[in-house]
């Protein structure tokens, strides 16, 4: 399938290096990190900063790891540090509550993210009514959209649409889809909606997330998103200073001043950076098998600990089809694999 992009327009692009590349940093960003990646992204013309735990406002506890700083904190000092850029926060209903909500608009966020499981659009209408109430700017957030139809997700924005939603995206969570799968879910979102914008959200376990965010844009999404270097879960995301080259190129370039995100990349990232995430592959596997992309680093870390190989661990989740919320699978999964191990050999 060929993508034409003659009549795609330079969308918004969103930062969320702040947020989704928590999950690679351990959660363990420092303020001065976090103020340094802010002046760089603000400077560069990036439209929002997504800053938060990895797993949305409320994350930092023992089932998704806790921040170093807290998140109130660094969306503070982010709203300090930029002139330009707007601030958005991620929220996943039943991990963040209206609580944490008020608070980060009291540290300085004009965005919220809501995000559900893309079967469940449903249980984020107080959300999106809370959003509208503060005054923010309300962003739906489909996630593991590979996992349904393009007519289903379509339905299920048109519900987030109705709540308020001024955005909704397709999130590739798991970095499962190919370009036509990208392609045709946008295009059913942007066929259903009437007044909110779409977005895509990609990550990279199939190396695709570029490719993805391309099919994307040729299908009609307004906003896209990335990470600097790709920093995120599993093989990362879209990375920001490739996609800034790219629309350039494209002739879709919204105002990014590439060369800036380029340094910013290499000499404002690449020193922190606890590890370049790549499609090795573990992160394949999460891809291959369709797996939430946070579940990655958890499953390294169990089968290390218990001597099981984490692709085991991963494909199972798969065929179990688990998804956000439900990261005490791993260890489940994993003791399951391990004593077949032990009964095998025993008999």
């Amino acid at each position: 399938m060929i993508f034409d992009l003659s009549q795609a327009r330079p969308p918004v692009v969103v930062d969320t290096t702040l947020r989704d590349g928590s999950h690679a940093h351990r959660h363990q960003y420092t303020q001065e990190e976090v103020r340094a990646i802010a002046q760089l992204l603000d400077e560069a013309g990036v439209h929002a900063l997504e800053v938060s735990h990895g797993d949305g406002l409320g994350g930092s506890s023992i089932q998704y790891g806790f921040s170093r700083v807290s998140e109130m904190e660094l969306i503070r000092t982010v709203r300090e540090t930029v002139k330009r850029a707007k601030v958005a926060a991620l929220l996943l209903p039943g991990i963040g509550t209206r609580k944490e909500l008020k608070e980060a608009v009291e540290a300085g966020i004009q965005i919220v993210r809501i995000a559900t499981q893309c079967t469940e659009a449903d249980i984020s209408q107080q959300h999106f009514g809370m959003a509208k109430e503060l005054g923010l700017e309300a962003v739906g957030f489909l996630m593991m959209s590979h996992m349904r139809s393009p007519e289903f997700l379509a339905e299920q924005a048109q519900l987030m649409e109705e709540y308020g939603a001024d955005v909704v995206y397709i999130v590739d969570s798991a970095g499962a889809m190919l370009p036509q799968d990208a392609y045709q879910r946008v295009k059913a979102l942007k066929s259903a909606l009437t007044r909110a914008r779409v977005g895509f959200h990609a990550h990279n376990n199939l190396g695709l997330a570029i490719g993805n965010t391309l099919a994307a844009l040729a299908a009609g999404a307004d906003w896209v998103d990335g990470t600097l270097r790709g920093y995120g879960a599993g093989a990362g995301n879209a990375a920001t200073e490739v996609l800034a080259a790219v629309l350039d190129k494209a002739g879709l370039n919204p105002g990014l001043d590439v060369f800036k995100l380029l340094d910013g990349a290499e000499y404002v990232m690449g020193p922190i950076l606890h590890f370049q995430p790549y499609p090795d592959r573990d992160s394949i596997a999460i891809g291959y098998a369709g797996v939430y992309s946070t579940f990655l680093l958890h499953a390294k870390r169990i089968g290390r600990e218990l001597g099981v190989d984490p692709m085991a661990i991963l494909l199972e989740l798969g065929r179990r089809q688990a998804v956000a919320g439900q990261e005490d699978w791993i260890l489940r999964v994993a003791l399951e694999l391990k004593e077949k191990e032990v009964e095998v050999v025993a008999d």
